[in-house]
């Protein structure tokens, strides 16, 4: 990453941010993904949204929370890159 480019220049903190994980149309991918955000920050309930796909072979999770720190967006994409099942990460 260059200089310009790093979140700690492009965001102010605290900021709220959304993170979406799309990939395998399951309760397990949804609940991976929840898990992997849980290590690094609180997941409240309402912050969590899930879209099926049109023939439910994929889904997207959706997760808005406040973020405090570059360090902490990295940390949490970090976690999500493991996620079984990840096709897409935005």
């Amino acid at each position: 990453m260059n200089k310009q480019s790093e979140p700690d220049t492009l965001l102010e903190f605290p900021c709220h941010y959304q993170f979406k994980a799309i990939g395998q149309g399951s309760e397990d991918f949804y609940r991976a993904v929840v898990d992997a955000i849980i290590k690094h920050a609180p997941v409240p309930k309402e912050a969590v949204r899930s879209q099926p796909s049109r023939h439910g072979s994929y889904q997207s999770v959706s997760v808005v929370l406040t973020v405090y720190s570059a360090a902490q967006l990295t940390d949490i994409y970090t976690e999500l890159k493991k996620v079984a099942g990840l096709k897409m990460l935005l």
